[in-house]
């Protein structure tokens, strides 16, 4: 008897790991994720831009080794409060997601465009994301590192 209790948790337990293991929903998701964050941006959304980002947090982008999302979306947010300069990102081209499990590994281009005092600049960044599946079943950003080839010129 205790054996087969056993056995249906164990079964319980996998059908439930198995269902939650859907690599096509994942991808979807993450990419929406993505996309929405692109959207937030451009909106001057704060709350939609802290949302993609975990809690624990570590970015490495030009200028920073170990930020975090605080002090991450304290800079975006005196970006975007610039008001001699507008900011719009493209959607991703996301050229490629690896799940496993709980993490994914995902390495996005970015197209920032930037207009300031009638000059446009256009570059982009390519990326590499760590999503990490959160308690409440979302994907966020945990690690990442973007690097560009050549810097923004509106940005310095």
């Amino acid at each position: 008897m205790i054996c087969r209790c056993l056995f249906a948790i164990a079964c319980f337990i996998a059908a439930a790991a198995s269902a939650r293991a859907d690599p096509d929903a994942d991808r979807t998701a993450i990419t929406a994720r993505l996309q929405h964050w692109a959207a937030a941006f451009n909106a001057h959304d704060s709350a939609g831009i802290r949302d993609l980002f975990a809690p624990d947090l570590v970015a490495i982008v030009p200028g920073a080794i170990d930020g975090t999302r605080d002090s991450l979306c304290a800079n975006l947010d005196a970006l975007l409060a610039r008001p001699d300069l507008q900011l719009h990102y493209d959607n991703p081209e996301i050229r490629e997601i690896i799940i496993s499990g709980d993490i994914a590994v995902v390495r996005p281009i970015w197209t920032l465009t930037t207009r300031k005092a009638g000059e446009q600049d256009v570059t982009t960044e390519a990326g590499l994301d760590v999503f990490q599946r959160q308690p409440d079943g979302r994907w966020s950003i945990a690690r990442f590192a973007s690097f560009t080839d050549k810097p923004n010129k509106n940005l310095q």
